[in-house]
């Protein structure tokens, strides 16, 4: 293999100084979902690491961009909590937006669902997604999409043709990016004096706290706490002002910054402060996060095997890349899990990466039966619980894997 590399220093500061946090195994992409069990699928490290100077956590390894991201199988439009929350973000950023002539930008939009909003109510949207697929799907519902990689070299261009950004924000996407740096730059390049930037990310403090440990795969080389976000920021003169907490992977934080330096709220001063109680940039609090992520795997793997001693037929539910590091981790094959079920179509008749468990629809798959379900995708679990309630009237255990203690609950 010659699409990944293995880091000698911190992506940030360049420091050498890198710790080893938690190593969990050569595993395959997250999203590399393949259509036949028999398709040859290539493995990768997955370390978590963390800097000792800036604290930054991060992978050990870079796969190519290419690699990861040309090809993408998550739609954002298949989640409520997604879409109830794209409604709760506009109302809070247009109060930076002066009139329907401000230009609104998101890098990563995948199939627009963030955008429009601000594009239903007048304003001008361009979404940028390096994923040819979904782009597509997001300039056929109207949201002017370009199927690139954003960069700095890239938002010189945008900004010729279409003008500075009066707001440009970035979801969960950050953490994607090997070269972060050149990503803060083009957005520092591309907001109007003025303007507001905002980054929403996996809170580091939530993942440690809770063992989020499901969110580390290759598509995130970084893992981002609100100090070691805000020294990346502050490199290009971007100064943040604002957190407000969000709903997305079980926490983040949605972090309004500006090219002008504003007083902080409240709001981010008592977070900045939460992580300093926490510990977040000690290692001794990442060496305790590790153990208990091998306590957790014990656990998980004890409660599935005894159900199915019992007889008990157990399925997924949520083929997610985050799901792909649990099941691979945890050695979760089908010998325990007969199926999972997923509600974005493009996964259906897929069989999940390492694992090679086939992936189907709500409908196909309840007519399985199950005894019990493995609630992979755990951050949506009111949403689903009351979709199994409601649309399919079923009743049985549900194991909920995260967050802390893996935990068994009956509806």
């Amino acid at each position: 293999m010659n699409n990944f590399v293995e880091i000698k220093k911190c992506r940030l500061c360049d420091s050498d100084e890198i710790l080893r946090v938690i190593d969990l195994g050569k595993q395959p992409l997250a999203n590399n979902l393949k259509s036949s069990r028999d398709d040859k699928l290539e493995i990768y490290p997955l370390v978590l690491c963390k800097c000792s100077r800036c604290h930054t956590l991060q992978l050990s390894v870079t796969v190519e961009p290419e690699v990861l991201f040309s090809d993408y199988v998550w739609v954002t439009g298949t989640s409520q909590v997604a879409k109830k929350h794209s409604q709760k973000f506009f109302l809070e950023a247009k109060k930076y937006l002066k009139n329907d002539k401000d230009l609104v930008i998101e890098i990563a939009s995948n199939d627009g669902t963030f955008l429009k909003p601000f594009y239903k109510n007048g304003f001008k949207v361009l979404g940028i997604d390096p994923a040819k697929n979904i782009a597509e799907m997001a300039n056929q519902s109207g949201i002017k999409t370009l199927p690139v990689f954003f960069s700095s070299s890239k938002a010189k261009e945008i900004v010729n043709k279409y003008g500075s950004a009066s707001l440009i924000f970035a979801r969960n996407v950050i953490p994607h990016v090997p070269n972060a740096k050149d990503i803060i730059k083009g957005i520092a390049n591309s907001l109007k004096q003025n303007g507001i930037g905002i980054i929403e990310f996996h809170r580091a403090d939530i993942i440690l706290k809770e063992l989020h440990y499901d969110s580390i795969y290759h598509e995130h080389f970084f893992y981002y706490s609100i100090k070691s976000l805000t020294k990346l920021l502050e490199k290009f003169d971007l100064y943040p002002f604002d957190v407000i907490k969000s709903p997305i992977s079980g926490g983040s934080y949605v972090m309004y910054f500006s090219n002008l330096k504003k007083e902080k709220t409240i709001s981010l001063q008592n977070a900045e402060l939460l992580e300093e109680e926490l510990g977040i940039e000690n290692v001794n609090s990442w060496t305790k996060f590790a153990s208990k992520v091998e306590k957790h795997r014990f656990e998980l793997k004890n409660i599935l095997e005894t159900m199915k001693i019992n007889g008990k037929k157990i399925v997924g539910y949520g083929a997610s890349a985050r799901s792909s590091t649990l099941l691979n981790y945890c050695q979760i094959s089908t010998e325990i899990i007969d199926l999972i079920i997923d509600q974005s179509e493009i996964k259906h008749d897929l069989f999940t990466a390492g694992t090679k468990i086939k992936i189907t629809s709500p409908s196909e798959g309840m007519k399985n039966k199950p005894d019990a379900i493995l609630l992979l995708a755990w951050n949506f679990k009111d949403e689903i619980i009351d979709q199994l309630k409601s649309r399919w009237n079923w009743s049985g255990d549900i194991i909920i894997p995260l967050p802390g203690k893996p935990k068994v609950i009956s509806i």
